[in-house]
């Protein structure tokens, strides 16, 4: 069935409402990290000022640059995927309708409005940043396996993103069963992994929410 809801799932990225949302999305989620870039530099300046680090100001200026430089990777490991489904999830109705109207025209779906969508993002970003910084010791610890990291990252990866994508498609139709624990995990790992590709990450939200909607319709309805 995840197999099915992926295949079924990668042409809707060249949907033209898909195309739109991803522009959307990466524009907001650069946006967002290059605030958060600014925001660092302008707090290690502050603090380099402060306690009057540094052996000039060049030497100084490549420091704060390097401090950003580093945390900004650190961020970006961590906060890209929750930023992007985040950002995503406010604009999800979109490419949902879309897919929906396309591939589902006889189901009839229940609008979930701007506020929820926004509870959602919130709450997307919050599990996500939680639950990886709970995990980051035995991130840390599994390195020495030259694996484990990696698989506990897509493990708990795989259980954040199932979450995040039934809890985008699942409350349009409330009269069908939700998702499986296994589903939802399985269809989560395919977007984890998704994740972990260059430039290819950049497609995984709409790919994402492209999937969930397959994943829920598709094993109930007919098209």
């Amino acid at each position: 069935m995840v197999l099915t809801a992926a295949l079924r799932a990668f042409p809707s990225i060249f949907h033209g409402a898909a195309l739109r949302l991803m522009g959307k999305t990466i524009i907001l989620t650069l946006l967002l990290f290059a605030l958060l870039a600014a925001a660092l530099w302008a707090g290690f300046h502050a603090l380099r000022l402060y306690f009057g680090w540094g052996g000039g100001e060049s030497w100084g200026a490549f420091g704060e640059a390097t401090a950003t430089a580093l945390v900004m990777v650190a961020a970006g490991w961590l906060l890209f995927r929750a930023t992007a489904m985040a950002v995503m999830g406010l604009f999800a109705d979109d490419i949902i309708e879309a897919i929906e109207q396309e591939d589902y025209p006889h189901v009839t779906a229940r609008p979930v409005g701007w506020a929820r969508s926004l509870r959602f993002a919130l709450a997307s970003v919050g599990r996500t940043i939680g639950w990886n910084i709970v995990a980051l010791p035995a991130y840390v610890l599994l390195l020495v396996t030259g694996i484990g990291t990696i698989g506990l990252f897509l493990a708990l990866n795989a259980y954040l993103l199932g979450r995040d994508m039934a809890d985008m498609v699942e409350p349009r139709h409330p009269t069908l069963p939700p998702l499986s624990r296994s589903g939802r995990w399985l269809m989560g790992l395919v977007s984890a992994l998704l994740f972990l590709v260059p430039l290819a990450n950049l497609l995984a939200p709409i790919f994402s929410a492209a999937m969930a909607v397959h994943m829920l319709l598709g094993r109930k309805t007919k098209s």
